[in-house]
């Protein structure tokens, strides 16, 4: 192995700025506090929820889980719920669902972000779900 003739570690499908945070929850059981914008906060937790999924670590998926739930907006809602149904989150897939369609002009912004053309290729299966939840609540 290479690992064991070199003093470096190679991490390709991880990049540097969720490695770190993913690498001290490993080693504190806790996560960093980060200074950022609450756009950049969503974006690193999106990341951080595919690292935790991918290297089984549940705790750390879930709180990647509450800190997308509690920051779902119009223009995370479509991706947040497609890295829900990627990455098994039925909770957070429940709580993009409901945001989505909670009014009209919800649904109707929602479905003019880029977010939503990312959900309708990479998780086609939700859109039925998705128009059930809508048809629902306009009952």
């Amino acid at each position: 192995m290479k690992e064991t003739s070199s003093q470096r570690v190679e991490i390709k499908d991880i990049v540097a700025v969720v490695f770190k945070p993913l690498l001290y929850f490993i080693y504190n059981d806790s996560v960093m506090e980060f200074e950022m914008q609450h756009e950049e906060v969503t974006m690193l937790a999106q990341h951080l929820l595919a690292a935790a999924d991918k290297y089984g670590l549940d705790r750390l998926k879930e709180i990647c889980e509450g800190k997308l739930s509690d920051g779902i907006s119009v223009d995370t809602a479509a991706t947040t719920l497609a890295l829900a149904e990627q990455h098994n989150c039925p909770q957070l897939k429940v709580k993009c669902v409901d945001f989505i369609v909670g009014t009209p002009a919800i649904l109707d912004a929602v479905l003019a972000t880029d977010g939503y053309k990312h959900l309708e290729a990479s998780c086609p299966m939700v859109l039925p779900e998705l128009l059930k939840s809508a048809r629902g609540r306009k009952s």
